[in-house]
């Protein structure tokens, strides 16, 4: 046992080493430029699977590596430390295409997984609308049969990677007669030129600008049954089995950057003078590092241990609701003192404090917000 921990803990920093070479080499140097093109380019897309970095999960009959949770665990935690503006790509890895492997008919996976793998198919989840946000019940864009097609009508927004995507999978009603409505909801696999299919531009976000995002419109657009995902009336329940892994990875990528926040400060207060000495000498530049050092171990700790519970099959959607809305409040406020320790530099564009702090805002909102998370928790207690 103790030898095949050792053996693994090595093969997991060779594959870390790799990404993080791989990344600093294709995504550093031009991350400030795909910040202002709002888009990661498609031909990183394409080296990432080339190398094996996307969906390294899936099955080698669909081109992937077959491994388990703990190296998307990796490939998070780096694209993380590059920026949250990359996120799009384990969206796509980790959130999106989960749902085609466990959910899909053969023929579907035959048909996008391969290219899902090496980074030919850009994908999105469609859930959120402008009327319908954390409610997942309460969407209003319908899928209706038409003979060997469903006719879909309805708009969904804050779609990251919606601009480029080639695949969305769309929540929405199959059934507006049912009761509760939630048993109405299906998943359909919308590609991208199906007639009546648009995207809106992209839209203007005050942080992770490389993360495109946008509106997507249907306007009886034609999609053919077969694309339907697993069955009729569950859709809402893929969802709520499939948000336990999003919640976890949105965990895993803000500890990732809180962590990467104290480390450029800790850099930071040790070379900045003030009154003649380092302004780490002082008591609160000391005391603000050590809490925030102290709060990212513990959160890191806690989501190592869920990474592991969920490898191993439980249920611990509890768990990852308390770490979903614990790390990102966590993070937003490393982000405050990290900038406050930064003074009036860290109010400028030039320091990676400033794109931080913009950038980990949103992490208590999407994917459930944080008070939906304390909701579920309540809930589970027995309130």
């Amino acid at each position: 046992m103790q030898s095949t921990n050792v053996e693994q803990k090595i093969e997991f920093d060779i594959f870390r080493k790799s990404v993080r070479q791989f990344l600093s080499k294709h995504a550093a140097p031009y991350f400030e430029q795909w910040e202002e093109d709002k888009q990661v380019p498609r031909d990183f897309w394409l080296e990432m699977g080339k190398q094996g970095f996307l969906c390294p999960w899936a099955d080698e009959q669909y081109g992937g590596s077959g491994v388990d949770f703990n190296y998307s665990v990796i490939i998070n935690e780096e694209l993380s430390l590059i920026g949250a503006g990359i996120g799009g790509i384990g969206l796509h890895s980790d959130v999106v295409i989960p749902y085609i492997d466990e959910f899909g008919t053969p023929e579907q996976k035959q048909r996008w997984l391969p290219k899902a793998v090496n980074g030919e198919i850009i994908s999105a989840i469609a859930m959120t609308e402008p009327g319908a946000g954390s409610d997942l019940a309460g969407i209003k864009t319908t899928a209706i049969l038409d003979g060997d097609h469903y006719v879909v009508n309805g708009e969904k927004t804050f779609i990251t990677n919606g601009y480029s995507a080639d695949l969305v999978i769309v929540a929405l009603i199959t059934d507006p007669s049912a009761q509760p409505i939630h048993k109405g909801v299906s998943l359909l696999a919308i590609e991208a030129g199906t007639p009546g299919f648009t995207k809106g531009k992209k839209l203007k976000k005050i942080g992770q600008h490389a993360n495109d995002t946008s509106e997507l419109i249907f306007e009886n657009a034609r999609v053919p049954k077969e694309n339907l995902i697993g069955h009729e009336g569950f859709g809402f329940y893929y969802m709520m089995q499939k948000l336990q892994q999003e919640r976890l990875v949105l965990a895993i990528g803000a500890i990732a950057e809180a962590q990467r926040m104290v480390d450029i400060t800790l850099d930071y207060v040790k070379q900045r003078t003030a009154f003649g000495r380092p302004i780490g000498k002082f008591q609160n530049t000391q005391f603000k590092i050590a809490e925030m050092a102290t709060q990212v171990k513990i959160g890191d700790t806690f989501v190592k241990q869920l990474v592991q519970d969920h490898i191993s099959g439980k249920d611990i959607v509890t768990e990852v609701s308390m770490a979903k809305w614990w790390i990102t409040d966590m993070a937003q406020q490393v982000a405050i003192d990290c900038m406050q320790l930064h003074g009036g530099f860290g109010y400028m564009e030039e320091y990676e404090i400033a794109r931080r702090y913009r950038d980990v805002a949103v992490g208590s909102i999407y994917a459930g917000t944080n008070e939906i998370m304390k909701q579920i928790i309540a809930k589970n207690l027995g309130l």
